[in-house]
């Protein structure tokens, strides 16, 4: 994990480097649907079943052959606005880019290839791997035995208990449910705008900032690694931003 790095970007990549998940585009327009999905979120999101179950559920209810819904998906998926040129930045500055993703390495390289170009090569992906059958048939090969089917935290603990000496400041970006075991492992999470990552943080008390797109995320790493700002300071933005607007809404009413 590259600790002589002076910093390490870890990412989840449906619907964070991507405006939409793939996963998602795939069940709701091949698979079970919208609705049944959105139903599923929501049992995990309260505990009611465990990510890997609902996660397995959804994606074999899709029918198509992989190779037609990795190309299906190369045709649909596209990249969020800034995360070319944060990877321009990134790669400048000799910061590892990680993706930690519950999607499946082959859509994820050639959505990456497709979509950012030859240097998306040297990201590196920890995901799980589709398995397919003689018959043409498919479903997911799951990373690990956890309840996330890829617990992502174990990918960046090694890196986060290294000396402090020799340890970098360690960021990560999601968005959704599969990112939960991700959430307090790094020094700064940023939470996409609108999404399921937010409702688990403010339950759970985790700190972290917002992101609408990759600009954000790029913004606020540049002004860490160039001493403008801090990450305490970045953490406490949203809250404080949330905290003002509520104060402001009791005062309108009063």
């Amino acid at each position: 994990m590259a600790p002589a790095s002076k910093a390490i970007i870890f990412t989840d990549f449906d619907g964070t480097i991507t405006l939409k998940d793939s996963n998602d585009y795939l069940t709701d327009n091949l698979g079970y649907g919208e609705q049944k999905r959105r139903e599923g979120n929501i049992d995990i999101l309260e505990n009611r079943v465990k990510f890997r179950v609902a996660f397995k559920e959804m994606l074999d209810s899709v029918p198509t052959p992989f190779d037609e819904c990795v190309k299906i998906l190369c045709d649909n998926i596209r990249l969020d606005p800034g995360f070319k040129e944060f990877y321009a930045w990134c790669r400048d500055e000799k910061i590892p880019v990680i993706v930690l993703s519950s999607g499946m390495e082959p859509i994820i390289r050639a959505l990456l290839t497709k979509l950012v170009g030859p240097t998306a090569d040297e990201i590196k992906i920890v995901s799980n791997q589709p398995k397919i059958f003689p018959d043409g048939t498919w479903t997911i090969d799951y990373h690990d035995d956890s309840d996330f089917g890829h617990d992502k935290s174990l990918a960046i603990r090694p890196t986060a208990n290294l000396p402090k000496e020799d340890r970098p400041i360690l960021f990560y970006c999601g968005d959704g449910v599969s990112d939960l075991s991700a959430a307090r492992e790094t020094d700064l999470l940023f939470a996409k705008v609108g999404h399921d990552l937010i409702t688990y943080c403010e339950r759970e008390g985790s700190p972290f900032t917002v992101f609408s797109s990759f600009t954000d995320i790029h913004r606020d790493i540049k002004d860490i690694m160039e001493d403008r700002t801090t990450i305490d300071e970045v953490a406490g933005r949203y809250a404080k931003e949330k905290a003002a607007k509520a104060a402001a809404g009791a005062e309108k009413a009063a």
